[in-house]
C-alpha cells in the first residue's frame, strides 16, 4: 500500500485513474480503457481536455462525431470480446445528447464504454449557461439525464470527493460480463476542474478479473436428461458464445453428441462455416437449413443468446408442438426465457461440462443425415446466388458478397449493421474464423459501420477490415472516414450505391406501403420519389475526405478492386453500383411488422389478409 495524497483536478484524477484499469481473464491482462476519444467544447476542453494533454499513457483520439466516437468504442470492445474498451468524452448540450444512439447500442449489445460528457456548473454560478436545460421544476436535470435509459449505470459527480466510489463503480459495471453496457460519468464543467487532495491508493494499478461461474449441479443434470430425450435438438449459438470465447467448446459438444448448430447473427462464426454440424444462421434472416431444422426440433438449446425477434421468427418458427427449451446464459434474465431449464454460467464453462455429462450420447444418424442434406442444399443455394455466370456483368449485392468470400483472407473482418446487407450477409457469408463476422444487429443503427471498422482495426492492427456500406448508411455517418486519414488507420470502405432504403423499400412492399419515401429520387408529377435518381456523387464525396476511391461495374472489376483495397496501405474505398433487378433470396421465416388495419390501398389490405394468417401462429413458450 502507498500514503500520502496528490493534489490533482477531478479531471486529472480520472484520467490517471483510467490509465491504471486492467482486465484479466484466463491469465490475459489487457488494459480495461485502451485509450479516450474526445470531442472539445466549453463543458469539458478545461477539464478532461486538459487532463488528457497531460497524461499521454491514455492515448486520445480526434472524433468529429459523438456518436461515432462511441461505435468506435464498441466496435474494438467487441473485437476484444469485451475486455478492452475507450473513453469517450464531450462537451455538454449537443455533444452529450450525440451520445445517446451509441450508449444504446452499447447496452443493447451487452459491450462496454465509458461515457465522460462535460454537465452544467454545480455551483450554478450564472444559470442558465450555455446548452443548459432548463426545467423550473427539476433544477438538477440537465440533457445528460436523457444518458440514464440507455446506461447500464449513471452518476453525476457534483462534489470531488464522489469520484472515488463512483469511479470504482463504473469499473465494476464494466468489466461485468452480465451487467457491462454504456457507463456515464457526467462531469460539471466546474468540477472537472476543481483540485482536490485524493489518496495515491486511487492511482494504484487494479486489475478487474472477469471470472467463468460455473452452473449449479442440478440445472446441468436436468440440462442433460433434456437432451439425451430429445430426438431433434437444436443448438442456437448466439453472440455470449464469442463474448466467452466459448468456440471451441461449442464445437467439442456438437461433435461429441451430433447436434446441429444454428447461429444468430451476433453467434456467426461460432462454428467454421463448413464443420459438419453447422447449418448457418437463423431466424427471419437465417438459411432455409436453420429453419427448416428448426421448426421440426423438440428442443432448442440456447447458449448465449436473448431470442431477439428475428432469431425467433416472431415466436412463429418453433412450430413443434413438444418443442422445449435449454438455455446457457451467464445473465439469469436470457437464461429464463421461452420457459427454459435455465443453466446459468460462463458458456464455455458449462459447454464443457455439459460435454462431460453426455459422453456417450449422439443423435439418430437419420437426422444427422437430414440436417446434413439441408445444409448441402443451402450450400448449392449459396453458390448460386454469390457466383456471376458472367465476369462482365454489373453485380447484384449477393455477387459482391460472393466477391468479398474469393478475396478476403480467413482472418479479415467484416462490418455490417443496417440496410439489406444483414440479411443477405447473415444468409450467405462463409464464416472461417471466431471473429470475422461483425454485425451489429441488436440495434442495427446505420452509421456504425466506419467507426466500428476504425475501432476493430484497433483492436487488432494486423487484420485487414471491410466495412460494408449502403448509400443510405454512408449518408448518416461517413464523418470518422477523416479520423482513418489522419490517423492512418487501415480501412476498406465498401460502399454500396443502390438509391435508397433498399432494406426498408422491401418490407415497405410486403405491408403494402408500396416503397414510399425509400428510394433517393426525384419527386414526380404526383409528388412521388419516382423520378430521375439523385444526382449525387459519392465516390466524389469519399474522395473528398481524403480517402483513396476505386470503381468497379463489373464484377470482374470489383474482384480486382478489392483485391487491391486489401493490398493498399492507407483507407481505400470501393464504390459498386448494384443491379436492382438481381433479387435478393426471399426470407426463410415471418417477423412481425404490423401492418394497417384499414386502408383504401389493396396493395395494404392484401397484406393485411396475409399479416392476419401468420399471427395465428404466433405464440408463447410455456
Amino acid at each position: 500500500m502507498t500514503s500520502g495524497t496528490r493534489r490533482l483536478t477531478v479531471a486529472q484524477a480520472l484520467v490517471r485513474f483510467l490509465a491504471r484499469q486492467h482486465t484479466e481473464r484466463d491469465g490475459e491482462r489487457v488494459r480495461s480503457i485502451a485509450g479516450c476519444w474526445g470531442i472539445f467544447g466549453h463543458g469539458n476542453v478545461a477539464g478532461v481536455g486538459q487532463a488528457l494533454l497531460e497524461t499521454p499513457e491514455l492515448p486520445y483520439l480526434q472524433g468529429r462525431n459523438e456518436q461515432a466516437m462511441v461505435h468506435a468504442a464498441v466496435g474494438y470492445a467487441r473485437q476484444r470480446n469485451r475486455l478492452s474498451t475507450y473513453a469517450c468524452t464531450t462537451s455538454i448540450g449537443p455533444g452529450a445528447t450525440n451520445l445517446v444512439t451509441g450508449a444504446a447500442l452499447a447496452t443493447i449489445n451487452h459491450l462496454p464504454v465509458l461515457l465522460l460528457p462535460g454537465d452544467v456548473f454545480a455551483t450554478r454560478p450564472a444559470d442558465p449557461v450555455l446548452q443548459q436545460l432548463e426545467l423550473p421544476h427539476a433544477r438538477d436535470v440537465s440533457v445528460n439525464d436523457a444518458l440514464r435509459p440507455v446506461s447500464r449505470y449513471f452518476d453525476r459527480i457534483w462534489r470531488p470527493e464522489a469520484l472515488i466510489p463512483s469511479a470504482l463503480e463504473a469499473m465494476r459495471v464494466l468489466t461485468d460480463p452480465v451487467q457491462t453496457g454504456a457507463v456515464t460519468l457526467a462531469l460539471p464543467q466546474d468540477v472537472q476542474a476543481e483540485a482536490h487532495d485524493w489518496p495515491e491508493e486511487f492511482f494504484a494499478e487494479r486489475t478487474w478479473r472477469v471470472d467463468r461461474p460455473r452452473a449449479d449441479p442440478r440445472s446441468l443434470t436436468e440440462a442433460a436428461d433434456r437432451i439425451r430425450a430429445a430426438r431433434r435438438p437444436l443448438i442456437i449459438a448466439g453472440g455470449g458464445v464469442h463474448h466467452s470465447g466459448a468456440e471451441q467448446a461449442l464445437g467439442e459438444l456438437a461433435a461429441v453428441t451430433g447436434i446441429p448448430v444454428a447461429e444468430t447473427q451476433a453467434g456467426r462464426g461460432s462454428l467454421r462455416y463448413d464443420d459438419p454440424r453447422e447449418l448457418g444462421s437463423i431466424g427471419h434472416t437465417g438459411t432455409a437449413a436453420s429453419d427448416d431444422v428448426a421448426r421440426q426440433a423438440d428442443l432448442i438449446i440456447g447458449v448465449g443468446t436473448r431470442y431477439s425477434d428475428f432469431t425467433t421468427a416472431s415466436r412463429t418458427l418453433f412450430a413443434n408442438p413438444e418443442v422445449r427449451f435449454v438455455n446457457v446464459n451467464i445473465a439469469a434474465a436470457d437464461a429464463h426465457k421461452q420457459a427454459a431449464i435455465p443453466v446459468v454460467g460462463d458458456a464455455r464453462a458449462v459447454l464443457t461440462e455439459l460435454a462431460e455429462r453426455l459422453a456417450g450420447h449422439h443423435v439418430a444418424a437419420d437426422y444427422v443425415r437430414e440436417y446434413r442434406a439441408a445444409a448441402s442444399s443451402w450450400a448449392e443455394v449459396v453458390d448460386g446466388v454469390t457466383r456471376a455466370a458472367d465476369g462482365a456483368e454489373r453485380p447484384g449485392q449477393a455477387e459482391v458478397i460472393g466477391a468479398l468470400d474469393q478475396v478476403l483472407d480467413e482472418r479479415d473482418v467484416v462490418i455490417n449493421a443496417a440496410g439489406s446487407l444483414p440479411e443477405d450477409l447473415n444468409k450467405l457469408w462463409r464464416a472461417r474464423q471466431p471473429s470475422q463476422y461483425h454485425v451489429e444487429y441488436g440495434f442495427s443503427c446505420m452509421g456504425y459501420e466506419i467507426p466500428a471498422a476504425i475501432g476493430a482495426r484497433l483492436a487488432d492492427p494486423d487484420r485487414e477490415v471491410f466495412a460494408l456500406v449502403g448509400d443510405g448508411t454512408y449518408l448518416m455517418l461517413p464523418t470518422e472516414l477523416v479520423t482513418a486519414v489522419q490517423e492512418g488507420i487501415k480501412i476498406n470502405l465498401v460502399l454500396v450505391q443502390n438509391h435508397g432504403y433498399a432494406s426498408i423499400g422491401g418490407l415497405s412492399e410486403k405491408v403494402g406501403a408500396e416503397r414510399f419515401g425509400t428510394a433517393y429520387r426525384f419527386r414526380d408529377q404526383d409528388g412521388r420519389f419516382t423520378g430521375a435518381p439523385l444526382p449525387v456523387d459519392l465516390a466524389a464525396n469519399v474522395r473528398s475526405l481524403g480517402v483513396d476511391v476505386l470503381h468497379a461495374d463489373t464484377v470482374d472489376e470489383l474482384r480486382e478492386a478489392l483485391r487491391a483495397a486489401r493490398a493498399a496501405d492507407r483507407p481505400t474505398a470501393v464504390y459498386v453500383e448494384t443491379d436492382p433487378e438481381k433479387a435478393q433470396l426471399p426470407p426463410e421465416a415471418w417477423w412481425d411488422v404490423p401492418v394497417a388495419e384499414v386502408s383504401a390501398l389493396e396493395s395494404t389490405r392484401s397484406a393485411r389478409e396475409n399479416y392476419e394468417q401468420q399471427k395465428r401462429n404466433q405464440r408463447h413458450h410455456l
